[in-house]
């Protein structure tokens, strides 16, 4: 939980950009000698989003429980080299493909092409330097809605083994409304896949396992997954199975009935996923604090992960983070998209504008 002191000091230090509330402070040099920016992101009700221009990676993200108290929820490193050096992908932009592709290639347009692997015989989240692992250019924008940052990169043509030069945006808006929105675009000069999302480990009760909170996830079906978490071309239902959430239960309920890989890590076919605008995917209700975190994105699936290979990580404060004390819901197209003519395309063509948005909204009961 992050320190009151820190709170308020946040809050004094933050400065007036048009209607929103934003301050810039340095979070370190990479290894390779890269000064790393971090903007703290202050709304109307004074809850906090702190994002740093390494991997675009949420750093902190303080909201009010029932009591009115702040509480940091989401997991992550007090310093920058814990981020370079050990990071489980906590809070960063993944891509230029999240999640996973079979064997590290893929075929476009009768060409092949192959990737670093980098998750036992599969490519996983962009490679070995994926975008959560670069430096991005940052601007603070204009937005009603409440302060808002804009992350920008250029992926260059044969960056981990992708096609095209890639200009890439993620906006964070942390709206007047309780509501962290994330909105992502790109383009492209030659055909090439991209499929990019958040990798925020939330916790609601602040530390601790997350096996009490209460999921519901608006999806029927699943992808099926192979051994290697790959994708089997099935859709199936989830009736029946541990993987029901349609309606409202515990994360640990079932989840000891999950044991060839010990929990949750499976992608979800979203009821309301792949339209324009955002629907309703998932909410996540935690008793003890009374915090609600209600998830919506125009992306078709969900990647529902209950960090199951956290295994005695030290986080902010010392907090030694292991097996099930956080959760990730990673709206996304499906893994292996590029591989499966089934699944709805992650392709990306010259001339075509990549834009997605997932939102996620806070408050109690």
């Amino acid at each position: 939980m992050q320190k009151p002191s820190a709170i308020l000091l946040a809050v004094a230090l933050a400065a007036t950009v048009g209607e929103a509330n934003v301050s810039k402070d340095s979070f370190g040099t990479t290894a390779a000698g890269q000064s790393v920016d971090r903007y703290t992101l202050t709304n109307d009700h004074g809850t906090i989003a702190r994002v740093i221009t390494y991997g675009g990676i949420i750093t902190e993200l303080l909201v009010r429980d029932r009591a009115g108290m702040l509480g940091d929820v989401v997991l992550g490193f007090d310093h920058l080299e814990q981020y370079e050096q050990e990071n489980p992908y906590f809070g960063c932009i993944t891509g230029r493909v999240a999640n996973r592709i079979a064997g590290g290639k893929f075929s476009l347009d009768g060409q092949e092409y192959t990737l670093a692997v980098n998750n036992g015989p599969n490519h996983l989240h962009g490679g070995l330097v994926g975008f959560d692992k670069v430096v991005w250019d940052a601007e603070v924008v204009d937005d009603k809605r409440g302060p808002a940052l804009r992350l920008h990169y250029v992926s260059q043509d044969g960056e981990e083994g992708y096609p095209g030069t890639v200009p890439v945006s993620v906006t964070y808006t942390l709206t007047h409304d309780d509501e962290l929105v994330i909105a992502y675009e790109a383009t492209t000069d030659k055909p090439t896949p991209i499929n990019l999302t958040n990798h925020s480990y939330f916790n609601l009760a602040g530390s601790g396992p997350v096996l009490g909170h209460i999921l519901t996830l608006h999806a029927r079906y699943y992808t099926e997954p192979d051994a290697n978490q790959i994708p089997t071309g099935r859709i199936l239902p989830v009736a029946g199975t541990p993987l029901d959430f349609v309606k409202p239960a515990a994360i640990g309920g079932r989840i000891g009935q999950l044991e060839q890989i010990g929990g949750y890590d499976h992608n979800y076919v979203l009821d309301n996923g792949g339209r324009a605008e955002p629907g309703l995917a998932a909410e996540v209700y935690e008793p003890e604090s009374g915090r609600v975190m209600e998830l919506y994105t125009t992306e078709p699936g969900v990647q529902f992960y209950s960090a199951i290979h956290l295994d005695g990580v030290m986080g902010k404060g010392e907090t030694r983070y292991d097996q099930y004390h956080g959760l990730c819901l990673e709206t996304q197209h499906y893994p292996d998209s590029i591989n499966q003519p089934g699944f709805p395309s992650v392709v990306l063509r010259p001339g075509e504008t990549y834009r997605t948005v997932t939102i996620h909204k806070f408050s109690t009961r």
